[in-house]
C-alpha cells in the first residue's frame, strides 16, 4: 500500500486516521492541505475516485457560495481555489480514494 494522507493538523478525524494506519504499522505519508494543498492532478484523482461532492465539507467556513455555483466545473474549479472547503481526511491508495474517517474501506485495502 502507498497511503497518503491530506489533512488539516487541527483536525479531529484526521489524527484517528493517522492513528489507524500508526497502530498497524501501515507507512504513510502524511499533507498538511492548508499549508501545501493538493497539486491539480491529485485534485482530479481525488474526485474521480469519490465524486465532487464526497470532497465538499459542507460544513466549511465560507462556503455558502458553493450552492450558487451552476455547474460541477465551476464548483471543481471554487474548491480546488479553496481546499479548506475539502472533508478532510482524504485517504489515497493510488487510484483509490476516501473522504472521512473511513476505516472499514481501509480495512478492504490492507487485504488486497
Amino acid at each position: 500500500m502507498n497511503i497518503q494522507i491530506f489533512g488539516k493538523s487541527k483536525c479531529f478525524d484526521t489524527k484517528k486516521a493517522e492513528r489507524y494506519f500508526k497502530e498497524r504499522r501501515i507507512k504513510y505519508q502524511f499533507i498538511d492541505i492548508l499549508r501545501y494543498g493538493m497539486s491539480r492532478g491529485e485534485f482530479d484523482s481525488v474526485r474521480r475516485a469519490v465524486g465532487l461532492n464526497g470532497l465538499f465539507d459542507p460544513k466549511a467556513k465560507d462556503s455558502d457560495i458553493w450552492r450558487y455555483l451552476a455547474t460541477d466545473e465551476d464548483r471543481a474549479e471554487k474548491l480546488f481555489e479553496n481546499q479548506d472547503w475539502i472533508k478532510t481526511p482524504i485517504v489515497r491508495n493510488g487510484k483509490k480514494a476516501t473522504c472521512g474517517y473511513v476505516p472499514e474501506v481501509w480495512k478492504e485495502w490492507e487485504k488486497e
